[in-house]
């Protein structure tokens, strides 16, 4: 069974204990922490609910689009769905799909942050054209 914990903000003998306490099981809040921080930059506001009880087979994320639309998702191991179309509500009606990653789902509910994503994309692969000329230009001098 893997362990999947990475709390930057522990330290490694705490890190360490966590993971030992936790058994081999995912923490859910931890891993809605990393969700939001990997793509708060692609949608208007996203964040854990601090409403909802989080646990550490579940936690809630409220999410608002580009467009404005509000969701509020569930993140289990099964994946991420969305339970609610508005902050901090969980409806227990909704059958919504799972979705594996939380880029996925957002892809599917969002052409802002499909665009936004892709345009982070393009930067960072610029950004590397760029340093890749420029360490071409460096080493070619530095021979003649």
């Amino acid at each position: 069974m893997e362990v999947d914990c990475q709390p930057e903000d522990l330290s490694r003998s705490s890190y360490e204990e966590r993971c030992s306490e936790l058994g081999g099981v995912k923490d859910m809040r931890l891993e809605a922490e990393a969700l939001v921080s990997d793509v708060l930059f692609a949608v208007t506001d996203m964040y854990v609910s601090q409403s909802l009880t989080n646990a550490l087979d579940v936690a809630y994320i409220n999410v608002e689009t580009r467009e404005g639309n509000r969701y509020c998702l569930e993140l289990t191991e099964a994946g991420l769905r969305v339970v609610g179309y508005a902050f901090d509500q969980v409806n227990d009606g909704l059958t919504a799909q799972y979705h594996e990653t939380v880029y996925s789902l957002l892809d599917s509910l969002s052409p802002g942050y499909r665009e936004a994503f892709g345009n982070a994309l393009l930067q960072r692969l610029e950004t590397l054209k760029q340093n890749e000329t420029a360490t071409r230009e460096c080493c070619t001098k530095s021979r003649v």
